[in-house]
């Protein structure tokens, strides 16, 4: 950042010695080139420079606090809509006006103390005109940034974490159900509400930033074989270590109630990176008010996301009203929201994040560092967890129960042979079918490989009628099958005769009898007026 010297340089000798005033410094000079290096020594005065910050109004002193708490700079509009512009106007309109001692914002305050420059700086994201103080200003006031340096928000009170949730390892068996319905094909339609707690397209953008899938959703099969296998520690560190670098993984798109258009990109990692350093800074092991945290990012950093300051040129729809969320009016419901998904939804998902609420069922209002975060920061597994030793039953009816606690690689490999029922009291619901394993065989699975796999689990035992079921699909494949259809009696069988010689014929799939028919399903009405205009009313 330029120093004092290149700050004040080019400034008029009206402006030096209203800042000389300011600062109680004598400024005799008979022009401008003079008097810089005499005011700039005055300026460099530690005890002086700290004294002029301490007797600064409030909100400018917040202001110089707000350019500490960010390495000494702001971007200028985000800057100026937290403090106030500086107005443009010339010597002669200044020395009439004298805004130094009327000035009509705290930017104009710290302005005409010296205290801010504004340039253009080439940083990323892109270049922009920023607040600054100046370089060697900062090194004298660097130290107050330490003792003032505080975490966004505030703690919790106690009635608002009455009622904590948890972190789990549930995301490992959402992945591991989301893994093999991927390599079994099956529409996530089919068990998303039954199984999973975590929304499928979070699941789906988590797996392909750790590389278990590619961009077309198909599996990585030694990627998958190395998550399956690895214990919990190292599986749920291998996923917080995909999210926190990835690119790919675009958390404002996953923000529940938006809709997004257009092509703009938003840098989902920088806004990730800012989001956990802010969150690193809290208090261990202290609940700490979510409310308060995302308030205090709008007051400190509302730019976190934001290039330059830009809240015009994404285009971000409310999905209930369908109005666009342009401006920084709207910063409630795209980046405040966005705070809201990262805090209670992939850091607590992962293991990171604990969460509260005031009363059962509530929203979450509370959140705190969980016991595994210390490690899971370092992208190390945690320690202390149990290894996975669930129990697996298989019924005579071809009914298998699996606990959640079970070998992870063990469902993922039973439950591609199978149907998918329901998750319920953390025992996962499954039943070997002749269309389950006709799916399967579209995989390359046969019912002898589903015998294998179950004959090498310890202690696991295998109903002889079940084994005896898949030896007679492997061989014959469907032996029994049922079906839903209407059953049409009719008191003699001239009435068949005739639906049979009629149009409708096609609609009958089965003649038990003479006087007894099977009706398609969904065909009912159409046999129904069929023998209404053969003269046959239908009860």
């Amino acid at each position: 950042m330029p120093d004092l010297f290149h700050t004040l340089h080019g400034h008029d000798l009206g402006f030096l010695k209203i800042i000389a005033r300011a600062w109680g410094l004598e400024l005799q000079a008979p022009d401008a080139d003079t008097a810089l290096p005499i005011l700039i020594a005055g300026m460099s005065n530690r005890l002086l420079a700290q004294e002029i910050i301490e007797t600064l109004p409030t909100l400018a002193r917040q202001a110089v606090h707000a350019l500490l708490d960010n390495e000494g700079q702001l971007s200028w509009s985000l800057f100026c809509r937290r403090f106030g512009e500086v107005r443009t106007m010339g010597a002669g309109k200044r020395d009439r006006e004298r805004p130094d001692l009327n000035p009509a914002s705290p930017a104009e305050v710290l302005w005409y103390r010296g205290l801010i420059g504004k340039a253009f700086f080439n940083l990323p994201p892109e270049p922009q005109e920023y607040a600054y103080i100046p370089e060697d200003l900062l090194a004298i006031l660097e130290p107050l940034a330490i003792e003032n340096s505080v975490p966004f928000g505030t703690p919790a009170f106690s009635e608002k974490y009455q009622h904590p949730l948890p972190v789990s390892l549930r995301i490992l068996d959402d992945t591991c159900t989301l893994l093999a319905a991927l390599r079994s094909n099956l529409p996530l339609s089919s068990f998303e509400d039954e199984m999973l707690a975590i929304p499928s397209p979070v699941l789906i953008g988590l797996c392909k930033a750790a590389g278990l899938i590619d961009g077309e959703q198909n599996p990585n099969l030694e990627k998958l074989r190395q998550f399956l296998e690895a214990d919990q520690a190292q599986a749920l560190a291998m996923l917080v270590k995909a999210w926190k670098s990835s690119h790919s993984f675009n958390d404002l798109r996953f923000v529940p109630g938006l809709v997004f258009e257009g092509e703009w990109q938003n840098d989902a990692l920088q806004t990730r990176t800012v989001i956990l350093s802010m969150i690193r800074q809290l208090p261990a092991e202290s609940w700490w008010s979510l409310p308060a945290f995302i308030q205090a990012v709008r007051e400190r950093q509302p730019d976190f996301q934001r290039p330059a300051g830009d809240y015009d040129s994404w285009f971000i729809r409310h999905a209930e009203t369908g109005s666009y969320l342009r401006g920084f009016s709207s910063w409630d419901e795209v980046d405040g929201d966005l705070l809201q998904f990262i805090i209670s939804g992939p850091l607590h998902w992962l293991g990171m994040v604990e969460l509260a609420a005031p009363q059962p069922g509530a929203d979450p209002v509370a959140f705190r560092l969980s016991q595994w975060a210390g490690m899971l920061w370092e992208d190390n597994p945690p320690k202390g967890f149990t290894a996975e030793t669930g129990s697996i039953h298989i019924n005579r009816d071809g009914t298998i129960r699996i606990s959640q606690h079970a070998p992870r690689a063990e469902r993922y490999q039973i439950s591609r042979f199978c149907e998918w029922e329901i998750l319920k009291n953390g025992v996962y619901h499954y039943h070997v079918t002749p269309s389950s394993l006709e799916r399967a065989a579209k995989q390359g699975l046969q019912p002898t490989h589903l015998h294998t796999f179950l004959s090498r689990i310890p202690d696991l035992p295998i109903p002889p009628s079940l084994l005896k079921a898949l030896n007679r699909f492997e061989k014959r494949g469907t032996q029994a099958w049922l079906e839903k259809a209407t059953l049409l009696r009719v008191d003699t069988p001239e009435i068949i005769e005739a639906l049979q010689k009629s149009p409708a014929a096609r609609h009958i799939s089965d003649v038990l009898n003479p006087t007894t028919v099977l009706v398609k399903a969904g065909k009912l009405e159409k046999v129904r007026n069929a023998l209404a205009e053969l003269g046959y009313l239908v009860d």
